[in-house]
């Protein structure tokens, strides 16, 4: 098993396409409303690219490898990187109880241990403004919420 790294930062409104966030499923019928079969072609063109996180945590694997952010063979290390990430955005956070840098060194060290057990962490938080930020470590080879999903990195 090995952890993948990824973080997005982007308007909430993008955030918000479910689109851009669901892989496509099964095709609509010749019968589908029009926006259920616009639905469908946009997450066939866009989902598989965008760097837009996924609503399921384990999906983050069916996108290419370019969007890994980093790549560890150990809790620990993945840990460390995600407490970087949330010490990096503290100042932005929408609210002073989010900055709390106790409050981010337990959500790093939760991280590491849900991930020993081989889970996945998925943490969003909005910023000052529009923007929201994303940050995830996926496990990988094999992924309990998606053992069927190969890893990225061939």
């Amino acid at each position: 098993m090995h952890i993948h790294g990824y973080a997005w930062l982007g308007e909430k409104k993008a955030f918000d396409k479910e689109s851009l966030r669901r892989p496509p499923g099964a095709p609509p019928t010749a019968s589908s409303p029009s926006d259920v079969i616009e639905r469908f072609r946009s997450a066939v063109t866009e989902f598989p690219v965008t760097d837009v996180p996924p609503l399921q945590t384990a999906h983050w694997l069916m996108k290419p490898a370019s969007i890994i952010r980093g790549t560890w063979q150990e809790p620990k290390e993945a840990g460390e990187w995600l407490g970087l990430q949330l010490t990096q955005f503290a100042p932005r956070l929408a609210s002073e109880e989010e900055q709390d840098a106790t409050r981010l060194m337990l959500l790093a060290k939760a991280a590491v241990e849900r991930l020993t057990w081989g889970g996945d962490i998925s943490l969003g938080h909005y910023l000052k403004g529009t923007l929201f930020h994303s940050v995830a470590l996926v496990t990988c080879s094999p992924n309990h919420a998606g053992p069927d999903l190969p890893c990225p990195i061939r």
